[in-house]
């Protein structure tokens, strides 16, 4: 069992499945929801150009504290057990060792906390950070226990298992013997960690993308449509010199528009689940 979680690791996880996969349905769910879908999915994506597709995806992160926040914590999770999984956590006791796993487990924590707190103020930052560290602290636990083996290890293990013997093993700190609390702690992660991964995460995904609000800033901007002008709200899909192209919220379809004023409302209709 232990031996079939360290290959789910190397290979990503669940968590990498499930990242791909929403990495690809979500934005294009998000823009059909918002300008209504059919052939209105696909002017928006040839008015937003290939390089701001990922566009989407961002706008929905940045702007939804809970969905950024949830999918810091799992990629923090995911590549942390990928790196583990290859032998990145570093074994033994001392000073060194130590102030190593000390290091790989703070800095990414740290550095999504930074991130989310930018966005949205320091106490998600902390909230993100802690939950981040806590995560990364199982998978640490469970690598030096030798519940899950490293690569390095596992291949040293079909040489010769030496789990007993005192000097110390190559894929596991002979010495460690982390509390019983801890051990149970651990074991909760990997659930609250799968839980977050394939639950959480893409049902925060799919209420943002069903939200009725469009991914990005909706202006209103004087159009001209063959002979006459007027001012439409647009969802902004790119800048073309002083003017902006978008979706046209009146007359559907791609326009440009100049004298663009920011609105501060994003919604462009009800949430899928008020319709």
């Amino acid at each position: 069992m232990e031996q079939q979680a360290a290959e789910a690791d190397r290979k990503g996880g669940p968590g990498h499945t499930v990242l791909v996969a929403l990495a690809l349905a979500v934005p294009i769910t998000k823009v059909a929801y918002t300008v209504g879908g059919g052939d209105a999915v696909r002017d928006v994506l040839v008015g937003m150009e290939p390089q701001n597709w990922p566009d989407v995806l961002l706008g929905m992160v940045i702007t939804d504290p809970l969905l950024g926040s949830v999918l810091a914590v799992v990629i923090s999770r995911v590549v942390f057990a990928l790196f583990a999984a290859r032998g990145a956590v570093p074994l033994g006791g001392g000073f060194a060792g130590t102030a190593r796993r000390a290091a790989l487990t703070i800095v990414n924590p740290l550095a999504v906390a930074v991130i989310d707190a930018c966005f949205f103020g320091p106490w998600w930052g902390l909230a993100t950070g802690l939950v981040a560290f806590a995560l990364r602290q199982g998978v640490v636990v469970e690598y030096r226990t030798g519940r899950r083996r490293s690569r390095r290890g596992h291949q040293r293990t079909h040489e010769h298992d030496r789990d007993e013997e005192p000097g110390g093993t190559p894929h596991r700190d002979a010495g460690y013997r982390p509390p019983s609390w801890l051990r149970r702690a651990a074991a909760v992660e990997q659930w609250v960690a799968l839980s977050l991964t394939v639950l959480v995460l893409p049902c925060l995904a799919f209420v943002s993308a069903l939200d009725g609000q469009a991914w990005t800033s909706i202006v209103e901007c004087r159009v001209t449509n063959g002979t006459e002008t007027g001012n439409d709200r647009l969802i902004e899909l790119g800048r073309k010199g002083d003017g902006v192209v978008g979706w046209n919220l009146d007359s559907e379809e791609v326009s440009n528009g100049l004298g663009c004023t920011s609105d501060e409302s994003r919604y462009v209709r009800e949430p899928w689940w008020r319709g």
